[in-house]
C-alpha cells in the first residue's frame, strides 16, 4: 500500500498549505498591526483544526489542569513530528510565541510568517541563540507564553525522549512562570522520521503546570528533570511495551 501513503502524503500537504495560504492574508495583518498578535493563536487553532479534520485525523486534546488563558506559561512538549507544530496549535491557550530552529524560516511564505510572529533559534551561534533568549523574556513580559521542544530536535529514537536543554527552564525561572508539560504520544506514529505518513488517531496530554515561583537558577536541573519525568512517565504508559522490547533487545546484544 505504498502508493496509497504517497498519495495521503500529498493529501497531507495540501490539507497543511490550502487552509495556510487562505490564512496569510490575516498572517500578514498582524504582522505588521502589533495588536492584532493576540489573534496568533485564534488563527493557529483554525489551522490545526482543518489540518486535521481534512486529513482525517481525529486529534483529542485532555487537559489535567486548564492553563488560564489570560496568564504566561512556557510550555514544554515531546518532539517527535513535523505534526508537532500545527498540533500544538489545538494545545496552547491564549496568545504565543514559538521558539524554533531558524531553518523553519527559509520555508517559502511560511518562513516569511514564522520569522516574524514567532522567536528563529541559531544554536550554532551562541549570540544569536542569546538574542532569542531575550527576545523570549521580552515576549512573556508582553503576556506571552512560550512554546518549546526542549530535546532542541525532533528525536530520531520516539518514542524515547532525548535529552533536555536548558533554554525553556531559563525562561521560566527568570520569569516566574509555570511551565506546562505537554506529551504526545502518537504524533511520530502519524509522520515520523519515515517521510510516508501512516493514519492514525492523534492525541496531546497537556498536564499539571509546574510552578517555579522562588526557584532560582540553582534548581534549573531539578525543574528540568522534573518536567522531563513528567512527559516520560505518561509516554511509558502509551509505549512501555515496545520500550521493554528494545531494551530486551539492547541487553541481549
Amino acid at each position: 500500500m505504498k502508493w496509497f501513503r504517497q498519495l495521503y502524503r500529498i493529501w497531507l500537504l495540501l490539507c497543511f498549505a490550502i487552509p495556510f495560504l487562505l490564512l496569510l492574508p490575516l498572517f500578514i495583518i498582524i504582522i505588521f498591526y502589533q495588536p492584532g498578535r493576540r489573534f496568533i493563536k485564534q488563527l493557529n487553532n483554525l489551522w490545526a483544526r482543518c489540518f486535521f479534520v481534512g486529513g482525517f485525523i481525529p486529534y483529542k486534546v485532555t487537559y489535567e489542569t486548564k492553563p488560564l488563558s489570560k496568564k504566561s506559561y512556557v510550555y514544554c512538549a515531546n518532539h517527535t513530528s513535523v505534526l508537532d507544530i500545527i498540533a500544538m496549535g489545538l494545545v496552547v491557550r491564549g496568545p504565543y510565541s514559538f521558539m524554533g530552529k531558524a531553518e523553519l524560516g527559509k520555508i517559502p511564505l511560511f518562513g516569511f510568517m514564522f520569522s516574524r510572529l514567532h522567536i528563529p533559534v541559531n544554536r550554532v551561534s551562541k549570540t544569536q541563540s542569546y538574542q532569542a533568549l531575550q527576545k523570549a523574556l521580552d515576549t512573556v513580559d508582553k503576556g506571552f507564553s512560550i512554546l518549546m521542544y526542549p530535546e532542541g530536535t525532533r528525536s530520531k529514537k520516539a518514542p524515547k525522549l532525548q535529552r533536555f536543554k536548558d533554554g525553556a527552564f531559563k525562561i521560566a525561572i527568570e520569569k516566574q512562570v509555570p511551565i506546562v508539560p505537554v506529551t504526545m504520544p502518537y504524533n511520530w506514529k502519524i509522520l515520523g522520521n519515515d517521510s510516508l505518513p501512516n493514519w492514525h488517531k492523534g492525541k496531546a496530554i497537556v498536564h499539571k503546570p509546574i510552578e517555579t515561583q522562588g526557584l532560582t537558577m540553582d534548581d534549573l536541573a531539578m525543574l528540568k528533570q522534573q518536567t522531563f519525568t513528567v512527559i516520560d512517565n505518561e509516554l511509558k504508559k502509551y509505549h512501555e511495551p515496545q520500550l521493554a522490547t528494545e531494551r530486551r533487545s539492547s541487553n541481549a546484544s
